[in-house]
């Protein structure tokens, strides 16, 4: 009597094994759906990853020029080339394709931003007007992303 039993059982252990086209087709359809829309998302926060990076290198980059800028004396010593810059208003009218250090040198993976650098009068509180000026520097990228820096140099510290 348990024999007729085990047939049944290996009946639907038979029955149970396969499965259809149509499942088939079901199934792969699916996880190619899933599959574009997961690497949709990828690919969407790579590209906000890549700006983010952008962003922070053209901020740096800007940091690093404002700074060098606003530790010169006040006034402008007349001089054209940045490594004699000695005053900040040497730093007017500064236009860099690419990052430079101080010396002049190209910082090596930073050519394609642009960097301009203006200085002009500015107000600051209650210090004169010809005490004060104010720097603006300006870093570009290709890809759209633009940051503006300022800073404020007196003539006393």
């Amino acid at each position: 009597m348990s024999l007729p039993g085990a047939c049944r059982d290996i009946r639907r252990i038979h029955r149970s094994r396969g499965v259809t086209l149509i499942e088939l087709v079901v199934a792969i359809a699916v996880l190619g759906i899933a599959t574009v829309s997961i690497l949709g998302v990828l690919s969407a926060l790579s590209i906000r990853s890549a700006e983010t990076l952008v962003r922070d290198q053209a901020v740096a980059i800007a940091s690093s020029y404002l700074n060098e800028a606003l530790a010169k004396s006040y006034g402008s010593s007349g001089a054209t080339q940045r490594s004699l810059f000695t005053a900040v208003g040497d730093y007017n009218g500064l236009n860099d394709n690419g990052a430079y250090d101080q010396r002049g040198n190209a910082v090596i993976g930073l050519g394609q931003f642009h960097v301009t650098v203006g200085v002009g009068p500015g107000t600051l509180g209650t210090v004169p007007a010809a005490d004060v000026r104010r720097v603006d520097v300006t870093v570009s990228h290709p890809s759209g992303v633009a940051v503006l820096v300022s800073g404020y140099r007196t003539l006393h510290p």
